[in-house]
């Protein structure tokens, strides 16, 4: 199936310069406009609001070696092993090594974590952890917290520039192969409105994650795979995107519920809480030796399982036992959330069900955050820069997005790439119609979900190529999202029929064994001439040509 290369737009009524632009407002981007001062001008672009990405929404904390008798080896075994064999032991590495340091910044920009009656960072732990290692704030807010600092440190920075409201369309080509800037579309109030381009020396993705593409996650909607798709279209490499991982604990809401959806934070796990079947049973303790603690991959698999067996449409999570004063103070946004819904967890079971909540692929970078298009960096959920292999280890996200945006800010900060002319763009454009969203959410559901099979897979093809023949004329941020939700699902259908194995969170019913001979390798998706190419890198290592 053609995809487009570009998307299609009215021409550009304005331009603008930079030297840097940041593309999100998350604590990727955020954090790498921070630390980017100095390099040059830097412009922020955010699609909705400084707040309205992913970051505010994460619940359970931000995990890094901080407690005692803790370790960044022993962060980095916990790490490989929930990565099931894919991830870049490079990149754990430096995440591990580096990710105390970048915490201790969070606090002196003004993050104010949990403390101890001592003083003390106040530690839990989640699944996949073998140590008290995630730092929390206002109890289950710690992502609302953390953007809150980074944006009052944005908004005390007079040298940043911020721009709201802009949806960035695509990469502008530079004469030399390169990028000499972004085109994008503002309905901000007292900005250029319309569409526009912003002219300038490198781009960096923080855009975040691709959570829309299904019909029930719990990312928020900004999270259309923008990022993402404009990066491929430019010809970036995308790594690893099979690899969605399905949050095991959302709050079910019926049959019916569609869009961002509740999390239960597996911090409530780990203060105790554990997940039982509708006759009560305890089945997490059958199916790993950290049981309910056990990583993402293996709880969300176990409760499908549990699921199937039963017929159920949900299971239960029993947090009776934490006890009201501990929900209150611990997890007062959960408890209020559940209440919202009609349900009290310090009396009554919680009902959950796995749900979409994290990219652990996206745009293969090297240990820098370079791209493989020159000038284009990514970090955070919109990168693959090989720490989450075939599963992201909980709480390993926020630090991820950290440590990352920090080494793009230090490979920019030592120089800027040239600036580069633009190009004749003559890749071609195609829009498809917005009304087919709620039928490709559907279908990836259905088909490319928990649960993945041959058949499966081929149909959800099939039905995407189908509604791609709807394609329109009358560009807007509907039709734009619905092109790039449409390149990045036919992408991931693509690539999840290439894997023959179940591996981390790629689960195949037709392969449900792990492959290590044929499968420890990476897969890649290119566009060539708008078709997907999808092909197994020799080893699992970082980007080809990537510095340590």
């Amino acid at each position: 199936m053609r995809l487009p290369q570009r998307l299609t737009a009215p021409a550009p009524g304005w331009t603008r310069h930079a030297d840097v632009v940041v593309v999100g407002s998350g604590v990727a981007g955020l954090s790498a406009a921070l630390q980017l001062r100095g390099a040059g001008s830097v412009m922020v672009v955010t699609k909705d609001g400084l707040s309205a990405g992913a970051t505010r929404w994460a619940q359970g904390g931000i995990a890094a070696a901080l407690g005692p008798g803790d370790t960044p080896q022993q962060h980095r075994r916990d790490t490989l092993v929930a990565g099931a064999g894919l991830c870049v032991e490079a990149a754990v590495r430096l995440l591990v090594t580096e990710g105390p340091d970048a915490v201790r910044g969070l606090i002196a920009l003004g993050t104010s974590f949990d403390r101890t009656a001592t003083g003390d960072l106040s530690l839990t732990r989640e699944g996949g952890h073998h140590r008290d290692r995630i730092a929390h704030a206002g109890g289950d807010a710690t992502g609302a917290e953390i953007q809150r600092a980074l944006i009052a440190a944005v908004h005390a920075a007079p040298d940043i520039d911020v721009v709201e409201q802009a949806l960035v369309l695509d990469l502008i080509p530079g004469v030399d192969g390169g990028v000499a800037g972004i085109t994008l579309h503002v309905t901000g109030e007292g900005q250029h409105p319309g569409v526009g381009v912003v002219l300038c020396r490198a781009v960096v993705l923080a855009s975040g994650g691709l959570g829309q593409v299904f019909s029930a996650t719990t990312n928020p909607p900004v999270s259309t795979g923008d990022g993402m798709a404009l990066a491929v279209r430019a010809g970036a490499v995308l790594r690893d995107l099979e690899f969605i991982q399905f949050h095991p604990t959302v709050l079910w809401l019926g049959p019916g519920a569609r869009g961002q959806q509740p999390l239960i934070s597996e911090a409530v796990r780990g203060e105790g809480a554990v997940l039982v079947d509708d006759a009560g049973v305890l089945f997490m303790r059958s199916q790993h030796e950290m049981a309910d603690l056990a990583p993402r991959d293996v709880v969300a698999k176990a409760i499908m399982r549990r699921m199937r067996e039963t017929g159920s449409r949900h299971l239960w999570l029993d947090g009776r036992r934490l006890g009201a004063v501990l929900w209150e103070r611990r997890f007062p946004n959960i408890l209020a959330t559940c209440r919202a819904h009609g349900i009290d967890p310090v009396t009554a079971l919680i009902p959950v069900t796995p749900a979409c909540h994290y990219a652990s692929g996206g745009v293969a970078t090297d240990l820098q955050g370079q791209s493989s298009v020159p000038g284009l960096f990514a970090c955070g959920e919109v990168a693959c820069s090989g720490v989450h292999g075939a599963n992201r280890l909980a709480s390993n996200s926020l630090l991820e997005g950290l440590v990352f945006s920090r080494r793009i800010a230090a490979r920019l900060q030592a120089g800027l790439p040239p600036r580069q002319e633009p190009a004749a763009d003559h890749r071609p454009a195609r829009l498809l119609r917005g009304s087919i969203r709620r039928n490709l959410q559907q279908a990836m559901t259905e088909h490319a979900g928990v649960l993945r099979s041959r058949d499966g897979l081929a149909a959800g093809a099939a039905e995407l190529d189908r509604l791609a023949r709807r394609t329109t004329h009358v560009p807007g941020v509907a039709a734009w999202e619905t092109t790039n939700l449409h390149t990045i699902s036919r992408a991931l259908l693509d690539v999840a029929l290439a894997r023959e194995e179940t591996r981390g969170a790629h689960w195949r019913e037709d392969f449900p064994e792990r492959d290590d001979d044929a499968w420890s390798r990476h897969l890649d998706v290119t566009l060539v001439a708008g078709d997907t190419q999808v092909y197994a890198s020799r080893s699992v290592a970082p980007l080809q040509g990537a510095v340590a």
